[in-house]
């Protein structure tokens, strides 16, 4: 589901069976990490059904906070599951070595600062820290009218492929990239951020990965648009599925729109037309694009995406030069810096409807998250 406006997030949402409704803690509470570190609340910015934001207000003045907490009570999942990826591939030290050892200036990942569990009233908390972040994509996107420079949608997919190529040498994958899981920087706006690993999958445990394997109660997860033809059918998150909802990002950021996106109620619609893309990946373009404007890097990025198998491993290097002779078509270097400024000679779209339609049955299961900048976070699981 595409993310709320902060205006349609206002209500607070139920929580989903068997979870339990957070409560919101007084500033100044003090929790203190498993390392017997203390962070010490701020105010709340931001609530959903079972979860809090807060302010860390340890080594700050006001609202000026580095870092963020999220609490949840502690029978919930969706911190406990973020936890496991946050706590084997995001320490500090991990993400420092790897910056060093590919001589980058930042990476986009969110680092770990600690976490544990509090006790008050006889209910107990699991609390997480980490970086506090601003604005995410999705509300530039808006105020764009919808559409990214080709540059900056280029500059972007730079900026993901590193993140990706980390968390995957790291036995992760995301499965949930999208506008509104990418945030920039607290202090830095040329910098972004891909957060919210709740649904992220440890594909390959002990550098073994998983096999291929369709399970139909798990069809269709992720946010639908942009969510993998595996994991509409059923099958667990890899690196090419990854690989395949990023590029249909940067598609619909450079145009607009995504060709099924008109019927997002039918999951199998939406399967059924990114299969038929996938086999006709010109088609695809076309339907997005005016003829004499069509993104060449975005034909050879999926062709690339098409050909990986489910266990292979991609070129990330190869995508890297794809993006770059990109930005060398349109006359542009990755000077990395953000332009979200919109001229009239970048790509414009010249979206077709595709023709597949089904008869569905769509049971939504919906957790929403509302942050600091209004962005809410949903899931769907849908069965035809």
């Amino acid at each position: 589901m595409p993310p709320k406006s902060k205006a349609d997030g206002a209500k607070k949402a139920r929580a989903p069976a068997k979870r339990k409704l957070a409560e919101e803690f007084p500033p100044g509470e003090v929790l203190t990490d498993n390392a017997k570190k203390k962070w010490k609340l701020g105010s709340a910015v931001g609530q959903g059904g079972f979860g809090l934001l807060y302010l860390d207000s340890s080594g700050s003045v006001g609202t000026d906070a580095s870092y963020v907490i999220k609490v949840e009570p502690s029978d919930n999942g969706p911190l406990f599951s973020e936890l496991k990826f946050y706590m084997r591939a995001a320490k500090p030290s991990l993400i420092g070595a790897w910056m060093n050892s590919r001589k980058i200036d930042y990476l986009g990942v969110p680092k770990y600062w600690g976490s544990g569990f509090h006790e008050k009233g006889g209910k107990r908390y699991r609390f997480m820290v980490m970086d506090r972040f601003g604005v995410d994509l999705q509300k530039k996107f808006e105020e764009n009218g919808k559409k990214f420079p080709r540059k900056l949608v280029l500059q972007l997919g730079l900026r993901l492929l590193d993140i990706l190529e980390y968390i995957h040498d790291h036995e992760y994958v995301h499965a949930d990239i999208k506008a509104s899981n990418l945030l920039l920087s607290y202090t830095n706006p040329n910098q972004v951020y891909l957060v919210d690993y709740g649904l992220a999958y440890r594909y390959s445990p002990e550098g073994v990965p998983k096999e291929y394997k369709e399970d139909p109660k798990r069809c269709h997860d992720g946010t639908i648009e942009f969510t993998s033809i595996d994991a509409h059918k059923g099958v667990a998150p890899s690196r090419r599925g990854d690989l395949e909802i990023m590029g249909y990002c940067m598609i619909q950021w450079l145009c607009g729109r995504l060709p099924w996106e008109d019927k997002l109620q039918d999951p199998l619609y939406v399967r059924d037309s990114k299969l038929r893309c996938r086999d006709n990946i010109d088609e695809l373009l076309k339907s997005c694009f005016p003829s004499e404007n069509l993104p060449e890097e975005m034909k050879k990025f999926m062709q690339e995406v098409k050909a990986l198998e489910y266990t292979d491993k991609p070129n990330y290097a190869k995508l890297r030069g794809i993006l770059l002779q990109g930005l060398k078509t349109i006359g542009a270097t990755d000077d990395r810096k953000l332009d979200f400024g919109v001229s009239a000679n970048d790509t414009a779209c010249g979206l077709k409807t595709s023709p597949f339609q089904h008869p569905i049955i769509c049971l939504p299961v919906e957790s929403r998250f509302i942050f600091e900048n209004g962005h809410t976070r949903s899931k769907t699981n849908c069965s035809g």
